[in-house]
């Protein structure tokens, strides 16, 4: 993407203002230095008029190609359901706007690679909202881990449970819709914890593993649960459980010196055990929390920072779908839920 232009400012435009939009990211491109966001769409005119006049963006449409038309509009986020990201994406590369879609990417890693293939054809970058690369709490792990703080990682184990969400199906949200989402909560909310590891750890270089619907509640996946080997050489276990009785989130590292334990998703302290003690560092969360990427997106756009340092990136979020296609696969398969 070397020859993308390098903007002074970026004015965004959002493409799907639903509830992701309203505190975790939108609020960020108003945020952010040298960003401000100018235009939003949503299907439902009412819907986009209120979301501009709660937000004070000065325009609204209801139709996606008008805010891609829009000249005042630099670059695109994309906040639709996985189903969408594609097409959304394809579109705004073609309009000559950098994209900054939501995570998952997509359903699949094939729909991931055709999204990278058009953003490079049209010379325009594509970033992904992992946000959790950009997070303070987390670079805070990646520093206590690079730094040696339990000596050399040798392994890394995930433990996610949820109690079961139980609804009519005609009143599923999408996120447990495989053809919306590729999936169930485990694409939604196990793929931030893969992309984080492969953030801290590397690359996953082989993966194995094993999907079943245990609970009956929805036409995904509720149990998954997996080995990793990372490019780092640590070796990892994951096992992600959404019929349980009791919620639980915890990544355990262990090194040759001690152990990091901390929650993808939670607030509490990060925990360092080691044969001394027990040290407690407070990690919170900041009150936009995609601000710091979202910064680094603008940071890259006007020329503060290179597009390859950027935290997500479509190269980097295409690795994860991947991941999560190994270990959906024969489940997919099985259950004729391939997107």
């Amino acid at each position: 993407m070397g020859g993308a232009r390098v903007m002074d400012r970026v004015r965004w435009g959002i493409v799907g203002v639903g509830a992701v939009t309203e505190k975790k990211s939108g609020p960020a491109f108003q945020q952010a230095e040298r960003s401000e966001l100018v235009a939003v769409m949503r299907r439902s005119a009412d819907k986009a008029a209120d979301y501009a006049r709660r937000h004070g963006v000065a325009r609204w449409y209801d139709d996606a190609d008008a805010l891609l038309a829009d000249p005042d509009v630099d670059a695109v986020y994309v906040a639709t359901p996985p189903d969408s990201h594609r097409d959304y994406t394809r579109r705004a590369a073609l309009a000559g706007k950098p994209v900054y879609v939501e995570k998952p990417m997509a359903r699949t890693a094939a729909e991931c690679d055709a999204m990278i293939a058009g953003c490079a054809r049209a010379g325009v970058p594509l970033f992904v909202a992992y946000y959790r690369r950009a997070m303070p709490r987390f670079r805070t792990v990646k520093d206590l881990l690079d730094g040696g703080a339990i000596g050399t990682p040798r392994t890394v184990s995930i433990r996610t449970q949820q109690r079961p969400l139980t609804m009519p199906t005609a009143d599923l949200p999408w996120r447990v819709r495989p053809e919306i989402s590729g999936g169930g909560l485990f694409v939604d909310l196990g793929s931030h914890t893969l992309d984080l590891l492969d953030w801290l750890l590397g690359p996953v270089t082989h993966v194995t593993g094993v999907a079943r619907n245990q609970g009956g509640h929805y036409p995904a996946e509720d149990l998954v649960a997996g080995t990793f080997t990372f490019a780092s050489g640590v070796e990892g276990v994951g096992l992600w459980s959404f019929d349980a009785a009791e919620d639980r989130d915890e990544v355990e590292v262990v090194g040759t010196a001690g152990t990091l334990r901390f929650s993808t998703f939670g607030q509490e302290p990060l925990r360092v055990v080691r044969p001394d003690g027990v040290e407690e560092i407070e990690a919170p969360y900041p009150e936009v929390v995609q601000l710091p990427l979202v910064q680094a997106v603008v940071d890259a756009l006007t020329g503060r920072s290179t597009v390859d340092a950027a935290p997500s990136t479509g190269e980097t979020a295409a690795r994860t779908a991947r991941v999560v296609d190994a270990l959906l696969h024969d489940y997919r398969a099985q259950s004729n839920l391939g997107s």
